[in-house]
């Protein structure tokens, strides 16, 4: 099958896909107890449910957490919760919509962006772009590239990262922010989380296609507009396609690893900055180290280790939250 038509025959099956409205898991007593600290620190409504232990409603979703050990989780953010909050911050397993067979595109030659750091509270935002060839996709396959998120040793994170960027026939461009210029430009950007995200993986894409031009791209999707296609409008000969779970493409997944490679160095300087390890995601625990970094530096210092846009940066700092963060 022709390249074009195997474009095109994936766009239609991205578009005849409907959204998964109900999700259901079975979660060990300390991953509940993960999920409902999350969902306090985020002060959603609690409600009462027959044979369940927790309840609560949130913007757009439904949690049920049952005697049994069952989850439910339910309304038109599931999709978006269980693949940016439930399997990355409370189950550390990755099966939601997963399909094993292997896509001839992701042999193609072409661009895979992802980004780390845009859930956590602290540190900053990365986005990474990577370009490959057909036989550096098959050298990175070798090495074991796969998707950041089923990494658990940030040092195999960063060895890969050395793999990926000194492999011949591809290509890594990264855009990281100060925590002070993050903050300044979240408000730039309209206080728009995903705008300023299009706009780094704009920037990191242009600065690989400099070295290795392609034909198109893959984006691992974080917003239904497609936002980074609009600073590409004057290139008619390069095209970007937007997935969920979208690491499933190997350069994608190596993309994910170079962006969270540096995610993870420059948490490491600003953990030595803070004189204690940063805790990961934005959840009851990164609430209470918020509070301990503005007892030792101050209100206005915040801004050097965390996203002051997150509901926990608020409540931190004794403030309410305008809303939850967890989606935008």
């Amino acid at each position: 099958m022709k390249l074009s038509s195997l474009i095109l025959q994936r766009s239609l099956e991205a578009m005849d896909k409907k959204k998964n409205c109900i999700y259901s898991i079975k979660l060990t007593q300390h991953q509940a107890q993960k999920l409902k600290e999350y969902c306090l620190a985020r002060l959603w409504d609690t409600y009462e449910v027959a044979y369940a232990d927790f309840a609560f409603k949130g913007n757009g979703i439904n949690i049920v957490h049952y005697n049994s050990g069952k989850t439910v989780v339910q309304g038109k953010k599931t999709e978006e919760f269980v693949t940016f909050v439930l399997e990355p911050e409370i189950t550390l397993e990755f099966n939601f919509g997963q399909n094993d067979d292997p896509d001839p595109l992701w042999f193609e030659e072409h661009a895979g962006l992802d980004e780390s750091g845009k859930g956590d509270l602290f540190g900053p935002l990365v986005t990474a772009c990577v370009i490959a060839r057909t036989d550096g996709i098959k050298a990175l396959l070798a090495k074991g590239i796969k998707d950041s998120k089923k990494i658990h040793s940030e040092n195999v994170i960063l060895d890969l990262d050395a793999k990926i960027n000194s492999q011949k026939g591809v290509t890594c461009k990264k855009m990281t922010l100060s925590m002070k210029k993050y903050n300044e430009l979240y408000t730039s950007f309209g206080s728009n989380i995903n705008r300023l995200l299009a706009w780094m993986h704009s920037r990191s894409l242009l600065d690989a296609l400099q070295i290795q031009p392609v034909g198109r791209g893959l984006l691992d999707q974080f917003s239904k507009a497609p936002l980074v296609q609009r600073y590409l409008g004057h290139m008619d000969d390069f095209r970007l396609d937007m997935e969920t779970k979208a690491e499933r493409d190997p350069v994608v997944a190596a993309a994910s690893i170079v962006a969270r490679a540096e995610y993870v160095r420059q948490m490491r300087e600003l953990s030595k900055l803070a004189g204690e390890k940063l805790q990961k995601g934005a959840g009851a625990k990164t609430i209470e180290q918020a509070k301990i970094l503005v007892k030792k530096f101050g209100d206005e210092r915040l801004g050097e280790f965390a996203k002051l846009h997150f509901g926990t940066a608020y409540i931190a700092r004794g403030l309410v939250p305008p809303g939850d963060e967890f989606i935008t």
